[in-house]
């Protein structure tokens, strides 16, 4: 199937009349790991055939294994949007058709289509938000982490793995061709570093009361759906040590996401719903040392934008960026 290009994939997954539902129209949204194909009831997912450091979706095997991945792991959170995987299909003739008889050239993930006026990043960017409106959701992600797997990990091995993290960033944010500011990247990284040789009892002890879970991996507003029953979903499918975290983690950083959007508090009542629901108190020196580690995180994942073809926002991404080193301010005074 090696004649079978991406891009008459996509022109094939842009046409209307191929979906069952006969939509109005199709959108199809490029991002830098897979093509959306969004019609009025329904999104159509497709993974771009590439490979990175920590993602291999270079053969039609491993696509659908992450495929798979994908409706599996987000079922967790999001069950009544995350329909299954259906192939893309090439008949005798050579025709193509979606969930069709003849042999598989491509698989593809099935969700229903979510309101955008719904989306927690939406809202935020709008107006102000209320305790009670994230009260649901916030009870749900303390249920799931209070229910989801253990990770076994010691605490060198997490440690490790931060100030790798760290390490990584900071050399990535370094480089000339991103025109970001070195000295602030510099004390952001160095606080960090700090913070993990002086405190390293207080990762050890998250690793003994078992806090380290197989959580979402990728927690921000815009993965928030405040739906009667509210979904979180695009939870990371491709890397199992992505998505090894603590709660303290992930909530730090859905706080950064909210602060970035302009309202902080939001965040803050993501992590008092958790705390009352769980009884689980996270120390706020933890949750400054991972908000620090994931503006590094987040700012590095923008510069890398620059590089990609496919984004054309190059100004957006940049002052993104900058923005979120903007908010390490008060972290290195």
């Amino acid at each position: 199937m090696s004649d079978l290009s991406l891009e008459r994939k996509v022109a094939f997954l842009r046409d209307r009349e191929i979906y069952p539902e006969k939509p109005r129209q199709v959108d199809a949204i490029e991002t830098h790991m897979s093509w959306l194909f969004l019609t009025d009831r329904f999104v159509y997912k497709l993974k771009k055939p590439i490979r990175y450091d920590r993602l291999d979706f270079t053969t039609l095997r491993l696509r659908r294994f992450y495929c798979d991945e994908e409706v599996r792991l987000n079922r967790r959170l999001a069950a009544s949007v995350y329909l299954g995987t259906i192939p893309l299909t090439r008949q005798e003739d050579g025709a193509l058709a979606l969930n069709g008889v003849g042999q598989p050239v491509e698989w593809l993930v099935s969700m229903r289509r979510l309101p955008v006026s719904r989306m927690l990043d939406w809202i935020l960017a709008r107006r102000a938000v209320e305790r009670e409106e994230v009260r649901a959701v916030a009870h749900r992600l303390a249920e799931f982490y209070a229910q989801a797997s253990r990770v076994s990990i010691s605490p060198t091995r997490l440690c490790k793995r931060l100030e790798e993290g760290i390490r990584a960033d900071r050399k990535e944010l370094s480089r000339v061709e991103f025109e970001l500011p070195a000295e602030r990247v510099e004390a952001i990284a160095m606080n960090q570093l700090a913070f993990l040789k002086e405190h390293a009892a207080l990762f050890a002890e998250r690793v003994r009361q078992g806090r380290i879970v197989d959580g979402h991996g990728d927690l921000r507003p815009e993965h928030i759906c405040l739906l009667s029953e509210p979904v979180v979903f695009d939870c990371l499918e491709f890397c199992p040590e992505l998505r090894e975290q603590d709660p303290a983690d992930e909530l730090a950083f859905l706080g950064l996401e909210c602060e970035r959007l302009g309202q902080p508090r939001v965040g803050h009542w993501f992590i008092e719903i958790y705390e009352e629901r769980t009884g689980d108190r996270l120390p706020r020196p933890l949750l400054d040392f991972y908000r620090g580690y994931r503006i590094l995180r987040r700012a590095k994942i923008a510069a890398w934008h620059l590089n990609d073809p496919s984004d054309r926002d190059r100004a957006g991404y940049a002052a993104r960026a900058r923005r979120y080193l903007d908010l390490g301010r008060p972290l290195v005074g």
